[in-house]
């Protein structure tokens, strides 16, 4: 058999560490509009099937702060409305020919980036 080039992907998880992941839950359940999945393991949470990825929080209380992750969104101004409406504050916002961008922070610091893409991109 050849062997393969490419990865072979079955799904993508992004990985957010925290110090409190009961606090931090609360906080990503409102970013993403619904409960967690399930808890797979102590210390770990998990939303699977996120726009065809998935999220994991991560409790360390030494690490926590550290993470990034960016979440594409068809229309950025409708996702910042409703988070608004939720307590979280989006900030950062630019435009430009690569589309537009925003950013929120979670209680420990920990970077989400929304980014709309520009008209016509695939």
């Amino acid at each position: 058999m050849p062997l393969q080039q490419t990865i072979a992907v079955q799904g993508v998880y992004a990985g957010m560490v925290v110090a409190d992941l009961d606090r931090a839950r609360a906080w990503y359940q409102k970013l993403i509009g619904r409960a967690v999945d399930d808890k797979p393991i102590p210390g770990m949470v998990q939303w699977r099937d996120i726009g065809g990825a998935g999220l994991q929080l991560w409790e360390d209380a030494q690490a926590a702060g550290k993470s990034m992750m960016t979440i594409v969104t068809p229309d950025l101004a409708t996702e910042i409305e409703r988070l608004a409406g939720q307590g979280i504050e989006a900030v950062n916002l630019a435009s430009g020919s690569f589309g537009k961008v925003a950013q929120v922070f979670d209680p420990d610091g920990n970077r989400v980036a929304l980014a709309e893409p520009p008209p016509g991109f695939k």
